[in-house]
């Protein structure tokens, strides 16, 4: 990265700094930033307290953010990329902090960015992109969050906390509608029964009838969606110290496949051999971005399955059938939380999620089957935490605790093959099921202890044991005879953390740490032969250093948070796409390929510039390295990918994020407007040219008033229509794809809010 680059990000964090320094103190009224309260640490602490790089909303920010689900948050963080890989129903995320996440379908591959919602860890991409009236609070951890997280939160964590009852007789109701045909109504009721029990419940409704994107093929728009969700919320405090809350919540979808863009090149197959070309590098082949060309197929006959993996099938046996996806999903939440003494409190916290889904998805994004699929999936998820908190207000205050996890993974995939050079003018249907079961079990601490009133060290630690086992059924298994052998593996890992945190008066602290995170190994779920089915990678691991500072200004109207941070990335696990022998042509390979460095600054800022103006901004500069990238290919060669650039990485992200409110007519009205810039990067592994964006700046927008309960909104998101791809994928020589952000979205919101 240029020092040019670093110089830019310096002088812009330099200039607004000032600049909102000067404007504080030529301006002060006489409020004051809120303080922001966070549970990155499993115990509540106030934000400047914390020895952490952390960001936050409040449950006020959120609500105007007039966000759709947490892709629309991502400018809450520096160095935080939020995107929606339209990969499969349900929104699969793709989830990166400082560069490192994870962006595939697939459930056997673990996130490497961890999102908790009040306190359960989702295990899969799929279902995590959360949709959610009732937000309390989202934080953005960024490094590993190895000590109190665990396992898979290499990159960093997203914690989300909703609301809890109340106990009190309130509602809060919101109902809106935007372009693209779309309407939506959602609230949350909450009541009491005695002075002991409470509960809440929540309804929520989004049908989006017309899709962001036009098919050419089909003349009819694409990406339809309609979701709804409902659940309730039971909190029993039958003493003082003991409180019992139970969460049930229920989600359904049903939509149009998320729709993909062919954007194959010269060296494509797909475009030398069927002449599906792009016109430009930054164009697919229908040379519209939001213009796709896919019809889905489907055999009218039985499918392929176990007992007859292959199937070879002549045009008469397929039908064009509409590519439609479903996503359910149930989750249950059960707490207890029991004050011991008045220095001590015990939790135990159960949660379990589980998802249902149907896709048939068209890949090669052409009026004809190239390559499509058909692919059922089941996903389900328990833990069970345990963990003591000591807190006497004096020098030592600690967590500890045990953890227990088990997930399961099956899909039932059939590939529509249409390119094979062996079976010309026909098709093949190829069978393969995949199930994935992951045992985790963990013990794990961390205790601050002052060693003098201003310095305060920390020292944490986790003891991980992964086991995961691997089930592969089909066409490799049928071939080679191996229908009974279920290949296992085992890793078990220490993750550590340690720190410094010094106060050198009540508004500015300074801290140092050192923090290990590891993501698990595993086995990959699309194999091509009896070794990738067999054969497990390795976990990778993440050592990060880093030292910041967080204070607060002008009688708490500032307040600047920065840090640095340097990064060591050992074993990382690569998802490569390769060309094989088979009947596919492609292979899909997970292996532990590369090392690699990352480093870079990070700056939040928020201030209250008096008169009703309020101003929240943030800067991250990155800095990503590969210092070893290798891979065999199918010819036993080496293949030396060391100079490329980490997908989902640019160098700059950036936002400024400005509120003004004043009283009118017996009310209060404001205005918000938000800036949003993300550099240029590659959304894929292998920086083809094809899938680089270039830089965006993305702009939202709300003009509001309240009164008498009610709030009344106009909103826009993404005014400047950026086009940038959201997701792409380069596929060992035949294709390559791409899905396209969301393009300008604007509507009308009302919310009435009672007692709540």
């Amino acid at each position: 990265m240029s020092m040019k680059t670093l110089s830019t990000a310096v002088s812009l964090a330099v200039t607004t700094v000032a600049g909102l320094s000067t404007s504080a103190s030529a301006f002060a009224a006489d409020g004051a930033l809120e303080e922001i309260v966070v549970t990155a640490r499993k115990r509540e602490e106030s934000m400047q307290n914390v020895g952490l790089a952390v960001s936050a909303l409040s449950k006020t920010e959120i609500e105007r953010a007039f966000a759709r689900d947490i892709t629309d948050l991502a400018s809450v963080s520096p160095n935080l990329i939020i995107d929606d890989t339209a990969q499969g129903p349900g929104g699969v995320a793709a989830i990166f902090i400082r560069g490192i996440g994870v962006a595939d379908v697939e459930k056997n591959f673990d996130p490497a960015v961890g999102v908790v919602v009040d306190g359960i860890f989702i295990g899969a991409n799929a279902g995590s992109l959360l949709r959610s009236i009732d937000l309390a609070s989202i934080e953005v951890l960024r490094g590993p969050q190895g000590t109190l997280f665990g396992r898979n939160t290499i990159g960093g964590l997203i914690n989300v906390t909703t609301t809890q009852p109340t106990g009190e007789l309130g509602a809060k109701v919101r109902v809106g509608a935007e372009n693209y045909d779309t309407w939506y109504a959602d609230g949350i009721f909450n009541f009491g029964i005695g002075e002991d029990f409470a509960a809440k419940i929540s309804l929520a409704k989004r049908d989006q009838q017309e899709g962001y994107y036009d098919n050419v093929t089909l003349n009819r728009d694409a990406g339809r969606n309609d979701y709804q969700s409902y659940g309730i919320n039971l909190l029993w405090e039958p003493t003082n110290d003991l409180a019992f809350e139970y969460t049930y919540k229920k989600e359904e979808t049903e939509q149009d496949t998320p729709p993909l863009l062919n954007t194959a090149q010269q060296r494509h197959a797909f475009c030398s051999g069927f002449g599906y070309c792009s016109p430009s590098l930054d164009k697919p082949i229908t040379g519209d971005r939001r213009e796709i060309a896919q019809v889905g197929y489907r055999p009218a006959g039985k499918l392929a399955d176990r007992n007859n993996p292959f199937v070879v099938l002549n045009p008469d046996q397929l039908a064009r059938v509409p590519m439609e996806a479903t996503f359910d999903t149930d989750a249950h939440t059960f707490e207890v939380r029991w004050d011991i003494n008045a220095n001590m409190r015990l939790d135990y916290l159960y949660g379990s999620w589980e998802s249902e889904e149907t896709i048939l998805s068209n890949w090669d994004g052409t009026p004809e089957l190239l390559y499509g699929t058909d692919r059922p999936a089941d996903y389900e998820q328990d833990s069970h935490e345990l963990r003591l908190t000591y807190d006497a207000r004096g020098n030592l205050t600690f967590v500890a605790g045990a953890y227990l996890w088990n997930s399961e993974y099956s899909i039932d995939l059939n590939s529509y093959i249409g390119f094979n050079p062996d079976f010309p003018g026909q098709f093949l249907d190829l069978y393969q099921f995949s199930s994935q079961e992951t045992d985790s079990s963990a013990l794990f601490f961390e205790a601050d202890y002052k060693l003098t009133d201003a310095l305060s060290v920390t020292l944490g630690g986790r003891y991980t044991k992964d086991e995961k086992e691997s089930r592969q059924y089909g066409l490799v298994n049928t071939i080679s005879g191996e229908f009974n052998d279920h290949p296992d593996e085992e890793w078990s890992e220490f993750t550590p953390r340690v720190g410094l945190t010094y106060n050198f008066s009540d508004d500015v602290m300074l801290f140092a740490t050192y923090s290990n995170g590891f993501r698990s190994g595993g086995f990959n779920g699309r194999v091509a032969n009896l070794v990738e089915a067999r054969e497990a990678y390795d976990p990778e691991t993440v050592d990060n250093y880093e030292f910041g500072i967080k204070s607060e200004w002008m009688d708490n109207r500032l307040r600047v948070n920065a840090n640095i941070f340097y990064l060591e990335y050992d074993d990382k696990q690569e998802e490569l796409q390769l060309p094989d022998n088979n009947d596919t042509g492609q292979k899909t390979v997970v292996t532990n390929a590369a090392s690699a460095t990352l480093q870079g600054i990070e700056l939040d800022i928020q201030a209250f510039i008096g008169d009703g103006l309020s101003l929240r901004a943030n800067l991250g500069y990155l800095d990503s390295e590969y210092d070893d990238f290798q891979y065999t290919d199918l010819d036993g060669g080496i293949v030396d990918l060391s100079g490329l650039d980490f997908r989902r990485a640019p160098d700059l992200t950036g936002t400024l994020d400005a509120t003004y409110e004043w009283d009118m007519a017996g009310g209060t009205a404001w205005v918000r407007g938000a800036y949003h810039y993300i550099g240029e990067h590659f959304v894929n592994v292998t920086n083809v040219p094809e899938l680089e964006n270039d830089a965006q700046n993305l702009i939202d927008a709300s003009v509001n008033y309240a009164i008498n309960g009610f709030t009344f909104s106009l909103f826009g998101r993404n005014l400047t229509d950026e086009d940038g791809y959201i997701h792409g994928y380069d596929v060992a020589g035949l294709w390559s794809y791409a899905a396209t952000r969301p393009p300008r979205t604007y509507g009308f919101e009302v919310i009435y809010d009672f007692g709540n």
